[in-house]
């Protein structure tokens, strides 16, 4: 055998990502040597204290645990290299190379053992997985649960994120809660934020909103601690993005957010902002644990060892020396009410948007914080509810899309021109801009102010009016021709003209005009001219009121109805045509229709019926839509109703 064994295409775990890389057994060291980083890693041949041979994942590996603690492991070997790697661990470093076997059980429940920087779980003695402890980034213990977070390796698409392990209750003749126990052994061997030394200074129960709850903030060289009643967060500075003053719309409150990245985590939430509430009214007088000296030497004039004011001030002036990032507040921007945020809503929260100098943040459920550097566009767009609002949509150049709704009409003027004078892209301009001549003679004398979606809904108004003027001009002057090169097996419901719906409404609005004579009334009148001995009974009978006139003057429109009689011969002429084979309906067709109207004989609609009942019992040819089934049956049933209503009408005139 010869003094060195070599092993390409192995893998070392790294926070939970495997590099592969070059590994070789040496008299003297163990050397492996990353293929990613070139990184290179040795291990004393005299330090090794343990080997084991295990079946893994990417075939079989090797675990080296030395003197001083760490643990080693490498993936990639294959079955025929157990024997060779023993003899050689046999003569060189002393060691027996055993064999380990794992449980594959997938049982959750079992022992935990702690072994050096390891946390072994297992089930019946076999191992079902270890953790190494040094990964381990904070640990947080409830009621008979204890919660382990791990460090992050940005190199991974997948990462663990978080551990929660049950631990029963104790027995009578315990001494220590197992649960402490175990927290206690984690956090011996974790790589934790520990809280070494005094706190500089101790702000308490403070109200926030994200997460919710009231805290104690202790404040430390290089790290925040929250202290609640259910969980702590440790808050490195490192982490620490941008810090926020905003003031509330009742101008009597203060937010102070904080940006985070990484975010701190409670269970599977991920909190991007730590939001804080102050009350203007409230102050506070600070001492800082810290002699003059290292004050002034410290913060270097930022902070002094005594200090009083509102605590707002207190808890923002300290966050800004010991984090060393600004604090950004509200521009010049003043809204319709003359406060310096924009009252919206986001999803299903109602919140408080603030336009800053550099970007727009939302607060606060859930907070969002844009900056103009990464919005593609904006659009003004109209309220999904009432005219009385209109939302607010950014869109970034990630293709995200955020809406603001529910904003005040009122707000529309002084965002536009902020969003205008900070040059964004606004994406209905072009349309607003190329419809202005259109617009001004549409504009409102009551209202000096610009208002982008009245006169867009104004133009579109118009643009729909014109159609329907060309429409209806098209219909009375018979010059559109219209071809039809095949008969569908498809309708298109005919659609009723505006001039129908006007001619009912206006014989509507007749029967309230009280200087016109009502039909009794007339009647009355062409009696007493033909016969003067009816005067006297005649001058007994009142005029009748526009409630009474009202239902007589509905009965008229419905016998002047004719769009029944209309769908009947259009049905008739669609199933001719598609007899005919198509290419047959012409504007001679659809003007014999119209001058036809609502005086359709008798004869005809139970020709149309008859030829119904055939086009029933027909093969291919008895092909009908939902809507023309729909139309015959509702046509038949109105020509019934109108036969009764004459024939009632005729026998009060006889």
């Amino acid at each position: 055998m010869g003094d060195t064994l070599e092993f390409n295409d192995i893998y070392q775990e790294f926070k939970g990502s495997w590099n592969d890389g070059r590994l070789r057994f040496g008299k003297q060291n163990v050397v492996y040597k990353s293929s990613k980083t070139g990184k290179v890693d040795s291990i004393p041949a005299g330090e090794l204290n343990l080997a084991q041979w295990r079946r893994v994942c990417l075939g079989h590996g090797i675990k080296l645990a030395t003197n001083s603690g760490h643990v080693h492991k490498y993936d990639g070997f294959r079955d025929t290299d157990f024997e060779k790697i023993s003899e050689f661990f046999k003569a060189n470093y002393k060691v027996e190379l055993t064999e380990k076997d794992m449980c594959v059980k997938g049982w959750n429940w079992g022992t935990a053992k702690f072994s050096g920087p390891l946390l072994s779980f297992e089930v019946n003695d076999s191992t079902a997985f270890e953790v190494p402890l040094s990964n381990v980034s904070q640990c947080a213990t409830g009621k008979n649960e204890v919660t382990l977070e791990f460090h992050q390796n940005d190199d991974t698409d997948v990462s663990l994120m978080e551990v929660r392990f049950y631990v029963p209750p104790a027995q009578a003749d315990e001494r220590q809660d197992p649960v402490e126990a175990f927290a206690d052994n984690v956090l011996s061997k974790a790589d934790v934020i520990q809280a070494t030394g005094d706190a500089v200074c101790i702000f308490k129960e403070l109200q926030c909103l994200t997460p919710r709850g009231r805290y104690d903030i202790r404040i430390y060289p290089t790290f925040l601690h929250l202290h609640g009643k259910t969980f702590d967060y440790k808050i490195p500075y490192t982490t620490v993005l941008r810090l926020f003053l905003l003031p509330h719309k009742d101008q009597r409150q203060m937010f102070f957010v904080i940006s985070l990245d990484p975010p701190i985590k409670q269970g599977q939430t991920r909190y991007h902002f730590l939001i804080l509430l102050f009350s203007k009214e409230e102050d506070l007088s600070l001492t800082l644990n810290m002699s003059e000296e290292d004050v002034e030497r410290r913060f270097e004039g930022k902070l002094s060892k005594n200090m009083s004011g509102s605590l707002y001030e207190m808890v923002s002036r300290v966050m800004k020396a010991l984090v060393n990032r600004k604090i950004t507040v509200p521009g010049n921007f003043q809204g319709h009410s003359g406060v310096q945020c924009i009252t919206c809503s986001y999803k299903a929260s109602s919140g408080l948007l603030y336009p800053l100098e550099r970007g727009f943040i939302y607060v606060h459920k859930p907070p969002v914080h844009l900056r103009f550097e990464e919005i593609s566009s904006v659009n003004f767009a109209r309220g999904t509810t009432t005219t009385r609002s209109f939302d607010f949509e950014i869109e970034t150049k990630q293709g995200n899309q955020f809406t603001f709704s529910s904003i005040e009409r009122e707000e529309y003027g002084k965002l536009f021109d902020f969003v205008n004078a900070k040059k964004l892209n606004i994406k209905n301009r072009g349309f607003k801009e190329g419809m202005k001549g259109k617009i001004d003679e549409y504009s409102d004398s009551d209202e000096d102010q610009h208002d982008a979606y009245l006169e867009r809904m104004k133009a579109e108004g118009k643009i729909r009016e014109e159609g329907n003027e060309s429409e209806e001009s098209d219909g009375e002057s018979g010059e559109q021709q219209f071809s039809m090169p095949e008969v569908s097996d498809t309708c298109c419901v005919q659609k009723i003209s505006t001039i129908e719906f006007r001619s009912c409404f206006t014989l509507l609005d007749e029967s309230f005009n009280p200087g016109e004579e009502d039909d009794d009334i007339a009647e009355d009148r062409k009696s007493r001219e033909k016969d003067p001995r009816a005067a006297s009974a005649s001058s007994l009978r009142t005029p009748a009121s526009p409630s009474q006139r009202f239902p007589r003057r509905l009965e008229r429109c419905g016998d002047n109805w004719e769009w029944d009689t209309k769908a009947a011969e259009a049905k008739r002429q669609y199933d001719k045509a598609k007899k005919d084979g198509g290419g047959g309906a012409t504007s001679s067709s659809k003007k014999e229709s119209k001058k036809s109207g609502g005086k359709k004989d008798e004869k005809k609609r139970k020709s149309a019926g008859g030829d119904k009942e055939k086009e029933r019992g027909g093969g291919n040819d008895s092909f009908k839509s939902r809507e023309f089934i729909e139309t015959s049956e509702d046509s038949s049933s109105d020509t019934d109703r109108k036969s009764k209503s004459k024939k009632k009408k005729k026998k009060k005139v006889n």
